[in-house]
């Protein structure tokens, strides 16, 4: 893979600090700027910084000073990862396309556009190709945005995708959330609020499951230019419960024609390949997804198994028939990687590969 010098935005939370432990080891990817709020600009990185990652702050971005968020700081970048809160990523972001820097974000604010990728870069690689399209469109080489999906969206589209390759067209789907406290940031849900309690409301979050899955389960047109929404119909309940990372997700799932058998779905899973892998990118997963059969039938579990594959696979068990819809099952995403920071990273590994970034 090609060498590449990045920085990332909104360093100094919790989205960016997982951003910079992933980046720090990475072979191909270098630090090499870092941006934050006025507020932390100007200052070393370690003095800007509350550090809430298990993972010791990497050395080499310790000393390192951030930077405001402006583009004219970061020409010297390839690619730029933006871990950016909503209420300023829409702004600074299209700043820095425009600067002809190409980016990388984990915020909302760029998913409906038609021309924006969405991409969970284990699901639909293949919608990067309209990066083409956006950059004819603003007159630009190298600048674009590329976005990945919320946290828990996730967790839904990985499993989706592979029984919707396998069994074709899905009808209905029902999801109900259990979500960790990290999904809402440092200083995040108030710990009154959250111990010994969970909490059955998550703002925009719903909306966000419905209608993200129809967009990254949908196609690229025949100009490659926007997409086709999938037709699938996702109706989501979302809870925050007292767990630091990994978000799990009950799911439900109706056929359109298809109607398989427990171990048919079991199979489909298991055997379920993505781009990222056939690529062998550096953070791709050995297995897109775990499966855990009937011998472990209370798993997947946060605490035990969001760090399969490092992070970057959705863990799937107790895959069941269900008197309602065809099946049901259990998925389990790490939040902050492949849900969040790993997506990015991940992204422009297979955007490098094929020769868009």
């Amino acid at each position: 893979m090609v060498f590449r010098k990045v920085g990332v935005l909104g360093a100094t939370g919790t989205v960016g600090q997982r951003f910079l432990t992933l980046l720090a080891d990475h072979p191909n990817f270098e630090i090499a700027a870092l941006g934050a709020s006025a507020r932390s600009a100007g200052k070393a990185y370690k003095e800007a910084t509350k550090w809430k990652q298990s993972a010791p702050m990497p050395k080499k971005v310790a000393d390192m000073i951030v930077k405001p968020c402006d583009a004219k700081e970061f020409t010297h970048c390839d690619i730029v990862f933006s871990g950016l809160d909503s209420d300023y990523a829409g702004e600074i972001e299209k700043n820095f396309r425009d600067a002809n820097i190409a980016v990388l974000s984990n915020a909302k604010n760029y998913r409906r556009t038609p021309n924006v990728p969405l991409v969970v870069p284990t699901v639909n690689t293949d919608h990067l190709d309209v990066l083409n399209s956006q950059r004819k469109e603003s007159n630009l080489d190298r600048g674009c945005i590329v976005t990945n999906s919320n946290c828990s969206t996730a967790a839904v589209v990985v499993p989706l995708k592979a029984l919707q390759d396998a069994f074709g067209p899905i009808d209905k789907v029902s999801v109900v959330s259990m979500q960790a406290i990290s999904g809402a940031g440092y200083p995040g849900v108030s710990s009154l609020d959250m111990l010994d309690n969970v909490v059955p409301y998550i703002s925009g979050e719903e909306d966000k499951i419905e209608w993200e899955t129809r967009k990254i389960l949908g196609s690229v047109n025949e100009n490659a230019s926007s997409f086709e929404l999938n037709n699938t119909v996702v109706s989501a309940q979302c809870n925050r419960v007292p767990v630091i990372d990994g978000h799990l997700m009950c799911i439900s799932v109706k056929f359109a024609k298809a109607n398989p058998s427990v171990s048919e779905v079991h199979k489909a899973l298991v055997n379920y390949v993505c781009e990222a892998q056939k690529l062998e990118c550096h953070s791709a997963p050995k297995q897109a997804i775990v499966v855990f059969d009937e011998s472990c039938p209370d798993r997947p579990q946060p605490r035990l198994d969001r760090e399969n594959q490092n992070g970057y696979a959705v863990s799937v068990g107790r895959i069941r028939s269900d008197s309602i819809f065809d099946v049901k099952f259990v998925s389990l995403v790490h939040n902050t990687v492949l849900g969040a920071a790993g997506a990015g990273i991940l992204n422009a590994e297979v955007a490098v590969k094929k020769g868009l970034l």
